[in-house]
Order: C-alpha cells, then sequence, then structure tokens
C-alpha cells in the first residue's frame, strides 16, 4: 500500500510520526507525498491551542475527500485531537476509518488491518502507557538532525494548558532504550540529537528518583556520530547546577537552551501556575551567562492570560527588554476547553491579546536585529542545511539556532558541500533573524 502521511504540530508529535512511520515500512508499506495515489492517507493531528485544533479538523475533512473521489482505502486519524475528540470525530467524519490515542501509535499496523477489513478500528489504551517500539524510525527531517523524545506526559498542571488531559501524566523513557534509538539514528547519518519533552528537565525522575538529564546528556555524547546535542522546553526552576555544569564542559552539548517562561508579572504566574517568580527568572538567567559566557536563550511568553492588565503586560515588555533573550516567541493566549483558564474571570478580548503580541514581537525584533549585527566577525561552526540555488552558497545554522524556529546563516564558499557538513564560518553580515558568512576552514572535527 501507497501511504500518505501529514503530521500536525510540535516535534514531539512528529517523534510519533516517525515511530508509525518505521512500523509501516516493517509491513511493506511505501510512502507518497501525492493525495491521489495514496492508498491510505494517516493524519497525526495537534489541538494544543484554537489554531492547532482547525488546522487539524481541515486537514482531516480534505482528506476526507479522497475517501469520496480517490483511491484511497482508509483514512486514520491519530495523535492529540483524536484522544480529546474521539466521539466526535468518530459521529462526525464517517470517512475516518481508524483512530489511535496519544498512547497507542504502537497499535497502527493494528488498526490499519482492521480498517482495511471493512472494520472501524479504534484503538485507545490508559494514558499511564508508554508506547514501546523497537523497529527504526523514518527521519523526516532531512537525516541530519532528529529529535529524541525522552519522556511523554506532563505533571505540571499549568493553568491554560491541556496537555496532561491528552498525554497524560509524566513518564520518562528508559534511558537503555533511548541509548539504543540514539545509536540507531547515529548509524542512520543524524549528526544532531535535539533532545525534547513537554518537560525535559525532570528526565529520570519517575524511574530513578532523580533528575537524570546530565547522566543522559553525558551518555548521549559518547555516541560515535553524534557532533551536537541540544535541549529544549527546560522549566526555569527544575534547572539544576548539574545540569549547568554539563552544558558548560561537554563539548557536544550546545550552548544553547529554550526555557518557556510564559510571563513575568509574579500575579499572572501565580495564575498560570507556574513555579517561578520575576525575580527567580532574573536570578537563573543571570546564572546561566555568568556560567556560560556564550549561551543562547530561547524563550516562549503568552498575552493576554485571563486577568492580565496593561500594567502586567508593561512588566513583561520591560522584563523583555532588561533580559534581552535571543530567541523568543509569543503565543496569544487560547482559551482552551476544561482547563481552569479557561472560566477564569476577565478574559482579556482577542484583539487585545493579539496587539500585546504584537508589541512583545516588535519589542525582540529590534533585540534580535541588533545581536545578529554583533555576531559579525565572529568565527563560527556551520551545520550545513542545504545549498541555494544558482549560486556558489549555502545554507546553515550554529550552535545558536534550532531548526524551524531560529534563524540560518548563509555560508558563501568554493567547495561543494553537502547536508550534514560541517564547517568554520566568520560573519560577514546580518539580514534580519539571519547571518551571512564566509567559509574560511575545511570541515571542522
Amino acid at each position: 500500500m501507497k501511504i500518505l502521511c501529514i503530521s500536525l504540530g510540535c516535534d514531539k508529535n512528529l517523534v510519533d510520526t516517525e515511530m508509525m512511520l518505521g512500523l509501516l515500512n516493517k509491513d511493506g508499506h511505501t510512502f507518497t507525498d501525492d493525495e491521489n495515489e495514496a492508498d491510505i492517507i494517516l493524519i497525526n493531528t495537534c489541538c494544543f491551542i484554537n489554531d492547532a485544533k482547525e488546522e487539524s479538523v481541515n486537514t482531516i475533512l480534505e482528506m476526507a475527500e479522497y475517501k469520496k473521489s480517490g483511491k484511497c482505502r482508509a483514512l486514520i486519524v491519530t495523535g492529540c485531537m483524536a484522544q480529546r475528540y474521539k466521539e466526535e470525530i468518530i459521529k462526525e467524519i464517517p470517512e475516518v476509518d481508524g483512530i489511535l490515542g496519544t498512547s497507542t501509535y504502537d497499535e497502527i499496523s493494528n488498526v490499519l488491518n482492521k480498517a482495511l477489513s471493512g472494520e472501524q478500528a479504534v484503538c485507545f489504551h490508559d494514558l499511564s502507557a508508554l508506547p514501546e517500539v523497537s523497529e527504526k524510525r523514518i527521519v523526516t527531517t532531512g537525516g541530519h538532525y532528529a529529535f529524541l523524545k525522552i519522556s511523554e506526559g506532563c505533571n505540571k498542571r499549568c493553568t491554560y494548558c491541556i496537555i496532561p488531559s491528552l498525554r497524560g501524566p509524566y513518564r520518562s523513557v528508559p534511558m537503555e532504550r533511548l541509548l539504543t534509538e540514539a545509536g540507531q539514528l547515529a548509524g542512520q547519518g543524524v549528526k544532531e540529537l535535539i533532545l525534547v519533552a513537554q518537560e525535559t528537565t525532570l528526565y529520570g525522575t519517575d524511574l530513578y528518583g532523580k533528575k537524570m538529564l546530565p547522566e543522559l546528556l553525558r551518555r548521549l555524547a559518547e555516541i560515535p556520530g553524534i557532533e551536537w546535542l541540544r535541549v529544549q522546553y527546560c522549566y526555569p526552576e527544575e534547572i539544576t547546577e548539574e545540569l549547568v555544569q554539563v552544558i558548560k564542559e561537554e563539548e557536544k552539548v550546545c550552548h544553547y537552551l529554550d526555557i518557556p517562561i510564559q510571563h513575568a508579572s509574579d500575579r499572572i504566574l501565580k495564575s498560570m501556575g507556574r513555579k517561578t517568580s520575576r525575580e527567580e527568572l532574573k536570578e537563573r538567567i543571570a546564572r546561566l551567562r555568568e556560567e556560560i559566557p556564550d549561551i543562547v536563550l530561547r524563550t516562549t511568553l503568552i498575552s493576554g492570560f485571563p486577568g492580565e492588565t496593561p500594567q502586567d503586560h508593561e512588566e513583561l515588555m520591560e522584563f523583555v527588554d532588561e533580559m534581552e533573550f535571543d530567541r523568543l516567541g509569543v503565543f496569544a493566549y487560547s482559551a482552551e476547553e476544561d482547563t481552569p483558564a479557561a472560566s477564569f474571570p476577565d478574559q482579556v478580548p482577542e484583539e487585545v491579546r493579539a496587539e500585546r503580541r504584537d508589541e512583545l514581537m516588535e519589542l525582540q525584533q529590534d533585540i534580535a536585529f541588533e545581536k545578529a549585527e554583533s555576531m559579525v566577525g565572529r568565527i563560527l561552526e556551520v551545520m550545513i542545511e542545504g545549498k541555494v540555488a544558482d549560486e556558489n552558497a549555502f545554507v546553515g545554522r550554529t550552535y545558536m539556532d534550532a531548526p524551524g524556529v531560529d534563524g540560518l546563516i548563509f555560508v558563501n564558499a568554493d567547495v561543494p558541500l553537502m547536508s550534514g557538513d560541517f564547517c568554520r564560518v566568520r560573519v560577514t553580515g546580518a539580514a534580519d533573524y539571519d547571518l551571512i558568512g564566509e567559509m574560511i576552514d575545511e570541515f571542522a572535527e
């Protein structure tokens, strides 16, 4: 069978998709990007915020049309929207032949076989389960970098977030399983592993009784072929001194940390259910920069949370201006049903949420552009991502940039370079969020 797979949402969802692709490949199926050629269409959905929910619904409805008019024999829906709206999907979209929850993607082959036999297949397990897949993933990110999901679920219970209801409690993936998976990925040519989870800094607490992210990073760094390790989704209150020292001392760990703080007003942070205060955030950021002067810090914020006053917004603006984050994204608050915050009083009008988001992003743009200009003259190691058409120039990333969310560097070079190659580059200019440079050395070690 030819399978079209559509993966929506976050990089953690993408790992689940790649796991399913590996299982389907083992069964002898092939893959296509053409809806008209697909015998089976698989959609891994997201519903984290309203925009993601709308995208998932529209994608399902669009693909359902191929059940009516194309050669598609089975339409399978998985992921967060399937977990949250199973009954509605079954009732409202009869073209859907199979539905899997977030903890059952390892059952994809069974569900597909049932669907092809004419049976509507629905597979949901208790959310305390952790899917187990021993087959090699099919990496869809180009082959030279991959995401490594180190845990599933979350125990934090932030008042705006639906994830614990969709993904269950925090469950760490056993370390040996992660090391085996990382070794397989390295064997497939992956050179950068990006560690992801709903919360990476708590890794191991449920299995080993203590935070084991530093140990995991040390073990991953021993794998031949892996050149960069990047850590995302670190709650600031859970960052230990041991983790800081591993990032500082282990050569393969990028001096880059993603620490979503969401806000800087103590009143709003408390209402969000966050565990840090403005002062504690400042102390944590100062400590990271003191120990690792060249560290790049990424964060995300929420604008227009219920009860956010103009003063709260101004306090957040001042914090962003003072902290000068290297990378920053802002989401306008999305009221998600079944979350505490959705029923909070003083909901901020949608247009105000958007205005505040835009103000934050305009401020950050100025900061980011200045930081990019300040890089001129520096020599950086670059991972090549591809070639600029019709030019002796290539596009790549430095340690400062995670794929898909951060900037790029455009490299002028007189020698052929391939995706995944490393080279040393002198920065010669900046173009908004991106850098421009020239290669000065052959491939770096």
